[in-house]
């Protein structure tokens, strides 16, 4: 993708523009917290999972999940960083039908599942710089996100009323803007503890084997972050 060239090219060039003494300043940020999937007044027109809220039994907000990541941090200069990052987050939910059980009674029952992992190129502002015992900052960049949805289970033919037994997964990688805003307090020369929350957005494009035509990707993540500088 030429996306990816173009990140894998800012890297670099942040990379080769940072001082010497900025590039012994270089950081691993990682990171824990939850995942919040894009809400149901504004998913994307034809999403899958609003689509599926019609003859399902679940919310969209069954999908918040657990986010993890890791991230490498270049100073460049007192008051910017350049990262580069990946995350991870998986949440499968359990559901069945609203109006429609088996001919002996049992509901008719199905997994849907979403897993991202999105690759992130940032760029972000210190106002006050990398120097102060309190570290706010914002920031922004590009996330290309991998994803697999899947939905596993027994479904309703509508033709004759039967229920048959079936997997439909869709997978790919979806570009989109991210934005983040956090902020750190230092614990020494070589520790940080912060938080931060971080926002994607993004949508893939499904197969007809799916009620909708979309999945929408975006969402906020919820982060504690912990800075090791070396």
């Amino acid at each position: 993708m030429r996306i990816q060239h173009l990140i894998k090219g800012l890297l670099v060039a942040a990379l080769v523009m940072a001082p010497a003494q900025a590039r012994a300043q270089q950081a691993i940020n990682l990171t824990l917290g939850g995942f919040v999937p894009t809400g149901e007044d504004a998913r994307v027109d034809g999403d899958v999972l609003l689509a599926n809220r019609d003859l399902l039994d679940f919310d969209v907000s069954d999908f918040n999940t657990g986010s993890v990541g890791i991230e490498w941090l270049l100073p460049v200069g007192e008051f910017v960083e350049v990262g580069a990052g990946v995350g991870y987050t998986s949440r499968s939910v359990p559901t069945v039908y609203n109006e429609f059980v088996n001919r002996d009674g049992r509901e008719i029952e199905q997994d849907l599942k979403l897993r991202t992992v999105p690759f992130t190129a940032t760029l972000r502002f210190l106002p006050f710089g990398r120097s102060r015992a309190v570290q706010p900052y914002l920031g922004g960049g590009v996330g290309v996100i991998n994803y697999r949805y899947s939905e596993i289970g027994d479904f309703v033919d509508f033709t004759d009323r039967s229920v048959f037994t079936d997997r439909f997964v869709a997978t790919g990688t979806e570009v989109g803007p991210v934005a983040l805003a956090g902020i750190r307090f230092p614990l020494g020369d070589a520790f940080a503890l912060g938080g931060e929350v971080r926002y994607q957005k993004a949508e893939a494009d499904l197969s007809e084997d799916f009620l909708g035509p979309k999945l929408d990707l975006g969402g906020f993540h919820y982060l504690m972050t912990f800075r090791i500088r070396f």
